[in-house]
């Protein structure tokens, strides 16, 4: 028997329950892992609350992991009972919780658990959107909105490695200084400047060739027309609500808008996840790539780390470790 942090009625941080869960028999092809850390993500506080498309009552909290395989399902390969992994997966607010290996990755002996569980729905979407969606290559502007956020952080370094020219915007002066000390070419506080406006004298008018769009309707015009000739606009979250109104001008421009899911998307486990695995981990495990990890908290303080979410002044990861593994 094993406890996990259990919702069985929408609401505030106080309906996450630890308590026993009855994990039952392992399924066939599936991997039991005793969590040593997960990650903290916006979307979860949207599930908690009830309003995050498709939840379903009751559900254990959390969506990704980093920990140790402690048993193997039938049919299940690729895995061992010791090894070291991480991934996405729903239930990881537990002691353990039970994975699909396609979604888990071998942990290099580089990182810990804590920087384990900081990669996979930040690094994954950023990578799913830059390469996989936006087909980022060597040189392009990237602009980068929510550059503090998982996302937002993740993809500022991937953008850098992969030698392209970064903007970062935040509504925090303090989230856009550590932008700029991880490399991070030009920032804006939207609350106080226009986007479009710097991003034209910086280019000499040549626009951005990626934006990444998350804050939503608040943002959205400035980050349009920030965009040059042929630009991609992926569009991966809703942090700001989920409609927006744009006008028409972008055709001009042939400026694409591209809406992504790393849940639902075809690609995801057919070309993101192996060039993830192939290219990424290398660089990890080396250390040109570092997981971004604000706050560590034990496991307890779920509710804390929900809080800092909502407030929105980490920069990064919130990490829970299982003070109990």
């Amino acid at each position: 028997m094993a406890n996990g942090y259990r919702v069985k009625a929408f609401g505030g941080p106080e309906v996450m329950i630890w308590e026993a869960l009855n994990l039952g028999d392992l399924a066939p092809g599936a991997v039991r892992v005793r969590v040593g850390a997960s990650g903290i993500n916006f979307a979860e506080t949207r599930m908690r609350a009830g309003d995050y498309s498709g939840q379903e009552l009751p559900f254990v909290m959390g969506m990704e992991v980093a920990g140790t395989v402690e048993q193997i399902g039938d049919g299940a390969s690729g895995l061992a009972v010791g090894d070291r992994v991480f991934g996405r997966v729903r239930g990881a607010h537990a002691e353990v919780v039970d994975c699909d290996p396609e979604h888990l990755m071998l942990l290099p002996d580089s990182l810990s658990f804590e920087q384990g569980a900081a990669i996979p729905v930040g690094w994954l979407t950023a990578w799913h959107a830059l390469y996989t969606v936006g087909g980022m290559q060597a040189g392009d502007r990237i602009l980068i909105e929510a550059v503090g956020g998982s996302v937002g952080s993740a993809a500022l370094a991937l953008a850098k490695q992969a030698d392209c020219w970064t903007l970062g915007t935040a509504s925090r002066d303090d989230k856009l200084e550590r932008a700029l000390a991880m490399g991070c070419d030009a920032i804006v506080n939207y609350r106080n400047a226009s986007v479009s406006e710097q991003v034209s004298s910086l280019t000499g008018g040549e626009g951005m060739d990626i934006g990444l769009m998350t804050i939503g309707d608040a943002t959205a015009d400035e980050l349009i027309d920030s965009m040059g000739m042929d630009g991609r606009v992926v569009m991966f979250g809703s942090t700001g609500g989920r409609d927006i109104t744009f006008n028409l001008r972008i055709g001009i421009l042939n400026i694409q808008l591209l809406s992504m899911s790393i849940s639902t998307s075809p690609a995801f486990m057919t070309r993101t996840m192996p060039e993830f695995r192939a290219q990424a981990l290398p660089l990890f495990a080396s250390g040109e790539l570092v997981p971004v990890v604000d706050t560590v908290l034990p496991m307890s303080e779920l509710a804390r780390a929900h809080e800092m979410v909502d407030e929105r002044t980490h920069f990064g990861k919130v990490i829970l470790v299982n003070e109990s593994n």
